[in-house]
């Protein structure tokens, strides 16, 4: 048993024979595979407390493993009836596997904002029409901007310009994903203005609840995709 589950029940004569022909889930993740974490930019990622989530680095996702966990996941009880019996992904799991914060401030904020403005305002760069729809932001706006940061930048601001971008990608692109991975959500941008107080969020609880809740969409009979941070279910 992989150390990422817990064991909430078990029960011996709990066992599903069905036999069942899967239909394999898929989905395109935006990990930061190619993005090379600048040394300058490194010290405002570990006072936002997610240095330990950055150094999981990129796991390839096992679909054919991700597909079966997902026909054993039950919504009524968001755990996984296994022939051993009932287990989970627990919030102590998230804090322990990613380091991410399990208590404080809740993720939440209004998307009633001019995201333009604000991403002028903490990124520096104002996006164009194109590349926000809704309260969602293209990936490619980032990667052109900000995956390379000149080597003589020295000033604070710059650096914590692509600090955010960098963590902007990575909660985005890594936790909070979507099924495309073509759009990063911007409602996580107010809440990286200041490092220190992004450090106070309990984003380990808002990660377990995207899983949670992406796990009870992909278990509808008509589900072709998943998204979500599905690494928690491999690492």
């Amino acid at each position: 048993m992989r150390h990422g589950y817990s064991v909430v029940s078990c029960s011996p004569d709990h066992e599903d024979t069905s036999v069942l022909t899967l239909h394999v889930l898929t989905c395109r993740h935006r990990m930061l595979r190619e993005w090379v974490l600048d040394d300058r930019v490194r010290p405002y990622i570990i006072q936002s407390r997610f240095y330990v989530f950055h150094r999981v680095g990129h796991v390839k996702v096992d679909w054919p493993l991700i597909t079966a966990l997902v026909e054993r996941w039950r919504p009524e009880t968001h755990t996984f009836h296994m022939p051993v019996g009932e287990m989970t992904i627990t919030l102590q799991d998230v804090a322990i596997l990613f380091g991410l914060r399990v208590h404080g401030h809740p993720v939440t904020g209004s998307t009633d904002i001019d995201w333009h403005a604000l991403c002028e305002e903490l990124l520096g760069v104002r996006p164009a029409e194109t590349d926000i729809r809704g309260a969602s932001l293209t990936v490619r706006f980032i990667t052109t901007h900000f995956s390379r940061l000149p080597p003589r930048v020295v000033d604070e601001v710059t650096l914590q310009r692509h600090a955010r971008a960098y963590l902007l990608l990575l909660v985005s692109g890594s936790l909070f994903t979507d099924k495309k991975g073509v759009y990063i959500q911007l409602a996580i941008l107010p809440m990286l203005r200041d490092f220190g107080e992004t450090a106070q969020y309990s984003w380990g609880s808002a990660t377990l609840a995207h899983l949670y809740r992406e796990l009870c969409r992909a278990s509808l009979d008509s589900a072709e995709s998943i998204a979500g941070p599905l690494h928690l279910l491999q690492v």
